[in-house]
C-alpha cells in the first residue's frame, strides 16, 4: 500500500481514538491520556497506538491497563467510524517521548549554565 494512504489512515485513526478516549471512556483508572502517534501495519490488521500519560509511572500503568481493557470497545467504535475492509487490532504502547524531551531540555539548560562564563571573571 502507498505510504501516503497509510499516513492518512494513521492520522484518521489517531483523531478518532483521541476523541473516543477523551469523550466515551469513563474508566476511573484513566489519567490524562493523549494519543500521540499511531502506526498501522502494511496489511491494516494491527495498529500500535502510542499514548502519552500525564502522571507518575503508577498512573501510566493503570491508564494503559484501562486502555487495553477497553480495546474491544474502541475497536468496535473505530470500525463504525472509519471505512476500512478490516478494523485493525489495537495495541497500546506508552509514549514517553515528552518526558525524555523535558529531561533533555533540563540537562541542556544545566550544561549551558555551567559552561557560560561568569561576568565577574
Amino acid at each position: 500500500m502507498k505510504p501516503q494512504r497509510i499516513a492518512k489512515i494513521d492520522h484518521e485513526i489517531q483523531r478518532i481514538l483521541g476523541t473516543l478516549i477523551s469523550q466515551e471512556l469513563q474508566d476511573p483508572r484513566l489519567a490524562f491520556v493523549t494519543v500521540t502517534r499511531v502506526e498501522v501495519s502494511e496489511d491494516l490488521r494491527h495498529c500500535k497506538v502510542f499514548a502519552s500519560v500525564i502522571g507518575d509511572r503508577h498512573q501510566a500503568r493503570q491508564s494503559l491497563d484501562a486502555l487495553q481493557h477497553a480495546s474491544r470497545f474502541l475497536r468496535g467504535e473505530l470500525g463504525r467510524k472509519i471505512d476500512l475492509r478490516y478494523t485493525p487490532e489495537l495495541i497500546f504502547v506508552e509514549d514517553r517521548s515528552a518526558e525524555r524531551a523535558i529531561e533533555l531540555a533540563k540537562t541542556l539548560r544545566d550544561a549551558a549554565q555551567r559552561w557560560t562564563p561568569k561576568e565577574s571573571e
